[in-house]
């Protein structure tokens, strides 16, 4: 059964980055990648539905108009089991702290280890073994 992972970020670059390391997974059918360049982008998404099963959405922290953190307490207010996973090149304390505080999964720094990344996917209660 494949399962969905939305990326947010704007930079268009990250988004074949992420299509070439989870090349594998998509050809077996585990993952279905979606992407979303700005954080009212993933909220439409989210509102129309994502199919396959979501089963976390990774976001950017520094968006321009809705960065990632305003992007995760809504989510977070809207549908609170998505599990959401912070990516940032500025792993600063005051943002962890904001997204620890608004229920981050997991913060994410750049650049990002695709094999820690990874087995952080098959952790989550809906992962692949």
């Amino acid at each position: 059964m494949s399962l969905s992972i939305l990326i947010v970020d704007d930079e268009p670059d990250v988004g074949e980055l992420f299509r070439q390391r989870f090349r594998r997974e998509a050809r077996q059918g585990l993952y279905v990648l979606h992407f979303a360049y700005s954080g009212e982008e993933a909220l439409s998404k989210l509102d129309t539905g994502i199919r396959p099963e979501l089963i976390v959405i990774l976001s950017d922290i520094n968006m321009p108009g809705m960065d990632g953190l305003t992007l995760l307490h809504e989510i977070k207010t809207r549908w609170p089991d998505v599990p959401v996973m912070m990516v940032t090149a500025y792993g600063d304390d005051e943002r962890r702290r904001r997204a620890d505080e608004y229920g981050a999964a997991e913060f994410i720094t750049k650049p990002v280890d695709f094999d820690l990344l990874k087995e952080r996917l098959r952790q989550l209660p809906s992962g692949t073994a």
